[in-house]
């Protein structure tokens, strides 16, 4: 049977997703040496490397979860490796001594990660035919590798700045666009993203290991698809900036370069087809969907009744939170879906469109809209417990992963005068949570594959 604790249950059951999708853990447990070959045996499908022709292997990447991936393959490789760099957000280093760790922003880019991608970028141009890379990117990357592209477009040299990027992911994350458009216009203004970093490997040959942190692990939007085709086009990206109305708030010479690629007379991102292509194999190592199905077993060895839902939720945070509330009252009152006690588990990557000045991320907006549906019902949320986080441990711009909504939170909020209307408003469900005791942190968790939501009803 359950504990006692339907709240520390969700803990518990959470951690494990962690453990499941662990990046060191992935590569350790899935990849070995065999004398002088390199053996990638990943969800069936066996890769065999002869380490011998290589002269030079380089480990790069970036995203929070590199530096963890980056730890596995210097236990590995040791004094094989000849030189790496990884870039990784503020607070997510290892211990690594033979490949180097660059700091930098997420999600906001800034000066660090543009040193560190132009290392990247350096490191790569110096591959050659006899050069094995091991790539190891993780959510994040985007952010984190920041390289604004010089155009000479008709005799005119067109500089875009960290500040133009800047700019514009804060335009792309204050309108509501979704995680694929947002990379869309990162690619085209990158000179490492669309397949790019690739192009500069090339003709070294790639080992490409990717943690997916996108809804539906697409390898063109994980980290902006640094090693992999992009099938995006300027005048998608274009199309983007007219869907949400932004142009009047992205930069200048970032309008600009857009225009003209929609034009055609800038240079696209690699398309498939393109030989570069024949060089990488990209590696899937973890998902969502991994963790959806770890925290399954775990809700079923605690005692519940397990039903996971997707690992492809979308949309608006707090339209999700109404959705799921309503599952949940539905289980309560009948067993609809499931049989009581229950738990039912989705995954995904939601968004918030800003219209407040206050602090918090997707999975507090949703635990705080989830906690408004329980403040309507006629049973103030009874025998309903729920939480909202993110797999990498911090939730939009806070130093929190998520946020739980239970009867005892919503029967303190109403004791304290709390105003679940008012923060939902403001956008300020961390400092509404905060207040109430409600925030989960579980610090740098070292990997990254989106959100889970779990609802407990007993």
């Amino acid at each position: 049977m359950p504990t006692s604790d339907p709240a520390k249950d969700l803990e518990t059951i959470f951690t494990a997703a962690l453990h499941r999708i662990d990046p060191y853990k992935m590569i350790t447990n899935h990849v070995r040496l065999e004398g002088d070959v390199l053996v990638v045996d990943m969800e069936g499908e066996v890769r065999r490397v002869d380490l011998t022709p290589f002269s030079r292997i380089l480990v790069l990447g970036g995203g929070k979860a590199s530096a963890r991936m980056a730890r596995a393959f210097e236990e590995l490789l040791g004094g094989r490796i000849t030189a790496g760099l990884v870039v990784v957000k503020y607070g997510h280093t290892d211990t690594l001594t033979r490949i180097e760790q660059v700091e930098s922003g997420h999600p906001v880019p800034d000066q660090n990660g543009v040193d560190g991608a132009l290392r990247l970028a350096e490191l790569a141009r110096g591959a050659d035919d006899k050069t094995l890379v091991i790539t190891c990117i993780s959510g994040g990357g985007s952010a984190l590798m920041p390289a604004p592209l010089r155009y000479v477009v008709n005799g005119e040299t067109i500089v875009l700045t960290l500040s133009d990027k800047q700019e514009t992911t804060k335009a792309l994350l204050a309108c509501g666009a979704d995680i694929r458009e947002i990379n869309c216009l990162r690619k085209h203004l990158s000179m490492l993203k669309g397949g790019r970093f690739l192009k500069l490997m090339a003709p070294a040959r790639s080992l490409n290991f990717i943690l997916s942190d996108v809804v539906g692990d697409c390898l063109q939007t994980i980290a902006s698809g640094v090693t992999s085709a992009d099938e995006g086009t300027f005048a998608e990206a274009m199309g983007i900036v007219r869907k949400y109305g932004i142009a009047d708030k992205l930069p200048p010479n970032v309008l600009k370069v857009l225009t003209l690629g929609e034009q055609g007379a800038v240079e696209e991102t690699v398309k498939p087809g393109d030989p570069v292509l024949a060089l990488a194999d990209n590696i899937l190592i973890g998902t969502n969907q991994a963790a959806l199905m770890a925290a399954c077993d775990k809700a079923r060895e605690l005692g519940y009744n397990v039903a996971p839902l997707t690992c492809l939720l979308t949309g608006e945070a707090r339209e999700a939170a109404k959705f799921q509330a309503g599952i949940a009252k539905d289980v309560r009152k009948s067993g609809m879906l499931v049989a009581k006690p229950a738990c039912v588990l989705l995954g995904g990557e939601t968004v918030v469109t800003l219209a407040g000045e206050g602090k918090g991320g997707r999975n507090q907006e949703m635990a705080l809209a989830f906690l408004a549906e329980m403040d309507k019902d006629a049973d103030s949320g009874k025998n309903i417990y729920y939480l909202s986080a993110s797999t990498d441990g911090s939730d939009g711009p806070t130093d929190a992963a998520g946020a739980f909504a239970t009867p005892q939170l919503l029967e303190k909020a109403r004791k304290m005068g709390l105003s679940m209307g008012k923060a939902l408003a403001e956008n300020d469900s961390y400092h509404f949570f905060e207040a109430l005791g409600g925030l989960y942190k579980t610090g740098p968790t070292m990997t990254n594959v989106c959100d889970l939501h779990m609802i407990v009803v007993i």
